[in-house]
């Protein structure tokens, strides 16, 4: 990684040539994914993150033999991944090595303890849901093949769209579509799903994705039961070395592309011209509630020390910000360009988490690499999410164990685990702790109480009584962890969740209405939350600062 250490109290860094001068904010997936595709635009771009390592929310932690991807973990969608890589002129296969996993996951219901847990396998899950309810299978191929149909649509007419042009969307297709589209954004997809299956098991499968879009299912549009298309049908996937080894081989690609890439460069603000503001960037200021217009002129970021012990300024003509959208419009912008607080007092902010990794010594059969745990009240469970109210004692949790997957990501013999129990946006639950052979710094006790009974939960329903005893490693994240790190509104673990007011043309575009120059990537626009969303959001950045899809 490139660093800066300079300590001068403010200074300019100046570029030559007449390429457009292009700044990104933010080195998670979005933010290097705009960064390579602009550069081979012919843009000359740097990017600037905050912290000592790429990935953003994608993190990484190890310790003693142990390694931890401590965000995404599911690889969905490969195709739109290897889209990005094939426009970078190459490919995920060259890139990195995938395995398909076999189960695709592995479920534990709270009501049936006393049988074997369910696997959920691609390709097979008419069989599975035969065995759970008989007769059901062909529902089950009705709701996937609605699916597959509705994500097809989606990437051509939803995904890969700033919805600037209202004609793109009275296009035949879309058109013959609509009382379909518009019955599933009015719905939600707990009562969809409800309407077609009546086993609790196959109802918390099919909901259970909405998790993933920062959602419940009784809040996500109905709309997202493609979700079960992806893992259902097209199957999940692992890259070998975890998430890690995707954001470290965007890097390459990337850094090939001649973007410079700077870490530990904390961004202090955005700078904006009002000079001359156009007739159009007045109008859309004046939409957006702002009192000026104006267009970007540069970036400045922090160097040294926690606090910074110097200023740098990166002139520019673009900024892509591909951080936390309220970090960015609330703190960065000059105070006159800025969106006011009460825009965003209106909108969800999705479900914080609390993390929890764990080194454990000897092998664990009862799991695989994917584990999904679902409670019976799954009204109360999302209830207490919604609500920022303390979690009842069982609660939904996922546990993945790469290691079964990837040895090296543990000792041998041994086992990493990697427990996330969704949780309110309450920063106020605090931050996580480290406790390794050598190190004793607990978290915050309403963290450590969360992971505590995640980690008894867990021991009793898949039958590792001595789980506890065996932990060698243990490392917990809190909601303020991410509002701290990352900048993340109220501490959202994914970003703004997909109800049906943040979703598709409802979500925050990825052009500025106000700003020229000024361009949004990533979780918190369209088209959402998700690496691959924020691989699409790259090319609909893009394709806006070409001119295509421009406001």
């Amino acid at each position: 990684m490139t660093s800066t250490n300079e300590t001068t109290s403010t200074r300019t860094a100046h570029g030559g040539g007449g390429a457009p001068r292009t700044v990104v904010v933010g080195g998670g997936f979005a933010g290097l994914a705009t960064a390579g595709l602009l550069a081979r635009d012919g843009h000359r771009v740097t990017l600037l993150e905050q912290r000592d390592t790429l990935g953003g929310r994608s993190g990484r932690w190890s310790a003693e033999g142990f390694t931890f991807d401590t965000g995404p973990s599911w690889y969905l969608m490969p195709e739109v991944i290897d889209r990005w890589f094939r426009l970078m002129g190459s490919s995920a296969a060259e890139q990195m090595e995938l395995r398909r996993l076999d189960p695709g996951y592995r479920t534990f219901f709270e009501q049936h303890l006393d049988e074997p847990p369910t696997d959920v396998r691609a390709g097979h899950a008419e069989e599975l849901f035969e065995q759970l309810d008989p007769g059901s299978s062909e529902a089950l191929r009705e709701y996937l093949d609605s699916g597959a149909e509705v994500y097809e649509l989606a990437k051509k007419h939803f995904l890969y769209t700033n919805f600037s042009r209202p004609a793109d969307l009275a296009r035949t297709e879309v058109m013959r579509n609509l009382p379909r589209l518009g019955g599933l954004l009015s719905s939600s997809m707990k009562s969809y799903v409800a309407a077609r299956f009546r086993d609790p098991r196959q109802r918390q499968i099919l909901g259970y994705p909405a998790v993933f879009l920062g959602a419940s299912p009784d809040t996500a549009p109905a709309m997202y039961h493609l979700m079960s298309h992806l893992d259902l049908t097209d199957g999940v996937q692992y890259p070998v070395g975890g998430f890690a080894a995707l954001v470290d081989a965007m890097e390459r690609l990337v850094r090939a592309a001649g973007v410079e890439i700077v870490t530990g460069a904390a961004v202090s603000g955005i700078e904006v011209s009002s000079a001359r503001p156009s007739p159009r960037s007045l109008a859309r200021a004046a939409r957006a509630r702002r009192r000026s217009a104006g267009s970007v002129t540069g970036v400045t970021y922090r160097v040294g020390e926690p606090g910074g012990v110097g200023e740098v300024r990166v002139p520019a003509d673009v900024v892509i910000g591909a951080a936390d959208l309220h970090h960015l419009q609330t703190r960065l912008l000059p105070e006159r360009f800025r969106a006011p607080e009460s825009r965003w007092k209106r909108r969800d902010p999705g479900p914080s988490g609390v993390l929890v990794c764990l080194g454990v010594r000897g092998r664990l059969p009862q799991l695989v690499h994917h584990n999904l745990l679902f409670t019976a009240d799954w009204d109360d469970n999302f209830g207490r999410i919604a609500d920022g109210t303390p979690l009842a004692e069982q609660t939904s949790i996922y546990v993945s164990m790469t290691s079964a997957t990837d040895p090296g990501t543990a000792p041998e013999g041994d086992e990493n685990l990697f427990i996330l129990v969704p949780s309110p946006a309450v920063p106020e639950w605090g931050r996580g702790g480290v406790r390794t052979p050598d190190t004793d710094e607990p978290g915050s006790p309403q963290v450590e109480r969360v992971a505590d009974a995640a980690i008894a939960q867990l021991a009793r329903w898949a039958d590792i009584p001595d789980l506890a005893e065996r932990i060698v490693v243990r490392r917990t994240y809190g909601p303020e962890d991410f509002e701290a790190q990352f900048n993340a509104w109220r501490g959202s673990m994914l970003g703004p969740g997909h109800t049906l007011r943040q979703s598709a043309l409802f979500r925050p575009g990825v052009t500025d209405p106000g700003i020229a120059g000024l361009y949004y990537a990533g979780s918190s626009v369209r088209p959402g939350i998700g690496v691959p969303m924020c691989l699409i959001s790259s090319e609909v950045v893009r394709d806006a600062v070409r001119g295509r899809g421009d406001r």
